[in-house]
């Protein structure tokens, strides 16, 4: 049997409320007492349940969520989920507050982290934009003791504790070999749509994309990146202008969040020629998309996976306790329109 707090007590020779200030590392014990006690729990081989004894004093854990304000379907999604872990609190024993900034700002990001640091909250989840005043700002929250996962765009080099969202390189990777095999051995130049090449995972899944690309598929060639910063309207331009400049265009991969602009702009030029397009995360347009036939397949992360994730890790961190790794790996699921849930 694993000891418990009253063998500690029987051992030491004091009260439950010594041994239970000791462990809690509360005044009001002596420095030979206190010594009596902790080599009790050394000798037992006493294990703290934190989980356990958080549940039990009803610990409450304060969290921030620092999410873009982006109009975009995905964010919109991602926000859903957030709110629905805010409706799950009381069970979940969280308080989350969450902090808008604009998209791709790294200044209004650093600005969110410093506030978020002065409230000294039982943990932090952002979606990262890869700049090094970001990267400070998480060592001044590490610094403080407060754990930092990064949600959907990853901070590699920094101090934060975990990354709650999908390997972008393999995704990259993964969009480049459909789209090559759709293609059937064609040659000529594909475009990307990405949001902006600030943020680590669109420019992640570019490295991916162009790496199979030329290794398996060196007849296709890539053109200049379109930046559309996940904004339908700027998305939508950009790519009825690289259509119109391109008559040989054989695809098009949509490696950020701008498919609304994507896929109008693919509506407009109606029955003349048919491209291959890759997509990235399953919406109400994309949906559509797929069904109509204007996109051929969609590569998708679970948001509400992503976001429970991070709520786990924080509280994990928190209470000083391991993560599970294999709970937390984040999919990529592949949606073609034969197989849509």
């Amino acid at each position: 049997m694993r000891p418990t707090v009253h063998d500690i007590a029987a051992s030491a020779g004091v009260s439950l409320a010594t041994v239970d200030r000791v462990l809690n590392r509360r005044p009001g014990v002596r420095a030979a007492t206190r010594a009596k006690v902790e080599a009790a729990i050394d000798r037992l081989g006493y294990v703290r349940d934190v989980a356990a004894a958080n549940l039990a004093k009803g610990r409450v854990y304060p969290l921030v969520f620092i999410l873009p304000d982006s109009n975009n379907s995905f964010m919109h999604g991602l926000h859903a989920e957030v709110r629905e872990a805010i409706a799950r609190a009381a069970a979940e024993r969280t308080d989350i507050r969450v902090i808008e900034i604009p998209a791709f700002d790294p200044a209004a990001l650093v600005v969110a982290l410093d506030a978020a640091r002065a409230e000294r909250p039982a943990g932090v989840a952002l979606v990262a934009i890869d700049a090094d005043e970001v990267r400070d700002a998480v060592a001044r929250l590490a610094e403080k003791g407060v754990p930092v996962v990064t949600l959907v765009s990853d901070l590699p080099g920094s101090r934060r504790d975990h990354y709650a969202g999908v390997d972008n390189i393999a995704a990259g990777r993964t969009a480049a070999s459909l789209l090559g095999r759709f293609l059937g051995g064609r040659a000529g130049p594909v475009a990307v749509l990405a949001g902006s090449m600030l943020v680590r995972d669109h420019r992640e899944r570019l490295e991916g994309f162009a790496a199979v690309l030329q290794a398996e598929f060196p007849d296709i060639t890539i053109l200049p990146v379109l930046e559309g910063r996940d904004e339908p309207q700027r998305a939508e331009t950009l790519v009825a202008a690289t259509l119109a400049a391109h008559a040989d265009l054989l695809g098009l991969y949509s490696l950020g969040a701008g498919n609304r602009g994507l896929i109008a702009a693919l509506k407009a030029q109606g029955g003349e020629r048919s491209l291959t397009v890759i997509a990235h995360e399953l919406t109400v347009h994309t949906r559509a998309a797929l069904q109509d036939g204007i996109i051929d397949a969609v590569l998708n992360q679970d948001a509400g996976h992503e976001v429970r994730s991070a709520i786990r890790i924080l509280k994990a961190k928190a209470d000083g306790l391991a993560v599970v790794e294999a709970q937390e790996r984040i999919r990529i699921d592949i949606f073609l329109r034969d197989n849509l849930p």
